[in-house]
């Protein structure tokens, strides 16, 4: 049986982080959570394993489940001449999709925790259509919950030898607070990339960030800010979720970020002493109008979240 499916949109207009700069906020809806994510010291890039211990499938799509108490599993596909399909599904109804190319891996996170998960794969056959290989529910039980917002993942690539990890590691000490690495690594990319309106208009459907290009040519379309920040974020393990979603009808992406003590900060804000404004690096790189710009993204009720990588 041929399921039609589309690769996820990725054309992403605008780029929303949300960080909070003050240590004096409380939110009673954004309160910490019980269990704190892990503290690594001095800071330490997770880095993903796939050894084979326990695996789903069989050629030409394996599924490596062995570490999925880390918040992964490592989808591989045999060098065969067609792209897979990975469809997860949580117990929440949300469905991650997810194209791997033919003769590589990617690592996939269970970005809404624990609980059962249903598997379904599929192998191209033509174009759009891919025919179903295989279908299983695996039941994932976290050893902590932040996990896979501190690994990388297929949206989020990088390495401890990638130049965006050494560049987070570098730009402050190692006993830096949350709040002065978010602040940090906020200002650095939004100084340092500017908008590429060219990339924007001819990027394509698939397209996934390359956080070290980002780096090294200074420009990217609102995927890649999101992509790097998000994955320097994490390479000072702190806890970052890549939100997809719109902003009214437009293609949208944010970022959540976790302040250990504090909890889930859910949009971006700078802090005046008297009003939170809410900032967007991709605007605050390239617009002069600040005030303009606020009024419009510091509503929350603009924006709807679909996935979260």
């Amino acid at each position: 049986m041929l399921k039609k499916l589309s690769a996820l949109p990725v054309c992403l207009v605008f780029l929303c982080l949300f960080l909070l700069l003050s240590q004096g906020c409380t939110s009673s809806d954004n309160s910490p959570s019980s269990d704190e994510p892990p503290v690594f010291s001095p800071p330490q890039v997770l880095v993903p394993e796939a050894p084979g211990n326990e695996t789903l499938g069989q050629s030409p799509l394996i599924l490596d489940i062995s570490n999925i108490s880390q918040g992964y599993l490592t989808a591989t596909s045999e060098d065969n001449g067609t792209a897979k399909n990975i469809q997860l599904t949580a117990e929440d109804g949300i469905i991650y999709s997810y194209f791997i190319k033919s003769g590589e891996s990617a690592v996939l996170p269970f970005t809404s925790g624990s609980g059962t998960y249903q598997i379904a794969c599929y192998e191209q056959v033509n174009d759009s259509q891919y025919a179903a290989l295989y279908a299983q529910s695996l039941d994932v039980s976290l050893e902590n919950e932040f996990l896979p917002f501190m690994y990388p993942n297929q949206y989020v690539n990088f390495t401890p030898d990638s130049e965006a990890s050494k560049l987070a590691l570098s730009l402050l000490p190692d006993d830096a607070t949350d709040q002065e690495g978010i602040e940090t690594i906020y200002n650095y990319v939004t100084t340092h990339i500017t908008y590429d309106e060219t990339k924007a208009s001819s990027v394509e459907a698939g397209y996934l960030p390359d956080v070290d290009e980002t780096l090294d040519t200074g420009t990217g379309i609102c995927f890649d800010y999101a992509a790097l920040m998000t994955a320097m974020l994490r390479s000072r393990d702190i806890p970052c979720k890549l939100q997809i979603g719109y902003a009214g009808d437009i293609k949208h992406a944010w970022i959540d970020v976790y302040i250990r003590g504090k909890g889930w900060v859910e949009r971006a804000i700078t802090y005046d002493g008297n009003t939170w404004n809410r900032m967007d690096p991709t605007f605050a790189a390239n617009s002069e109008d600040e005030e303009l710009i606020n009024s419009y993204i510091g509503d929350s009720q603009n924006y709807t979240l679909q996935f979260t990588r």
